[in-house]
């Protein structure tokens, strides 16, 4: 239920903030460009890594770019299919990243933890769908 309140105020509070203050075309591409660059030094950070918590890294910085992608498509063009975007690519990186966390781990627990990460990834959905965005 927490998730669910949580999840409602956060796209409630993305269609406020984005109707009142919607980008122009120069300050969306500047915005864009900042997100692409950011990536690339969060990406550049997960190769000094190795292993799984690489790859945990690079789930979580592709994760990052993918949200603040969604959230500056709704700030630009604010609507209800950009802010239910928004919350989905919220839920998508969070599963990701909880799956290749799972990687670390053997037998009964990995399979334990992606138990958990699917049924968080579809109760996210479940609960985007019930927003009615």
């Amino acid at each position: 239920m927490k998730k669910h309140l949580l999840m409602l105020a956060i796209a409630s509070t993305c269609l406020v903030a984005g109707q009142a203050s919607a980008l122009t075309q120069d300050e969306y591409k500047v915005a864009k460009e900042k997100i692409e660059a950011d990536y690339k030094v969060a990406k550049a950070q997960c190769d000094t890594m190795k292993d799984n918590a690489k790859d945990v890294c690079e789930k979580q910085a592709k994760g990052t770019e993918n949200v603040a992608k969604a959230e500056l498509e709704q700030q630009y063009k604010p609507s209800p299919s950009h802010a239910r975007n928004v919350a989905e690519e919220k839920v998508k990186a969070k599963y990701e990243v909880a799956k290749e966390m799972c990687d670390d781990q053997k037998g009964d627990a990995k399979n334990a933890c992606e138990k958990q990460a699917k049924a968080d990834e579809v109760k996210g959905k479940a609960d985007i769908k019930a927003m009615k965005m």
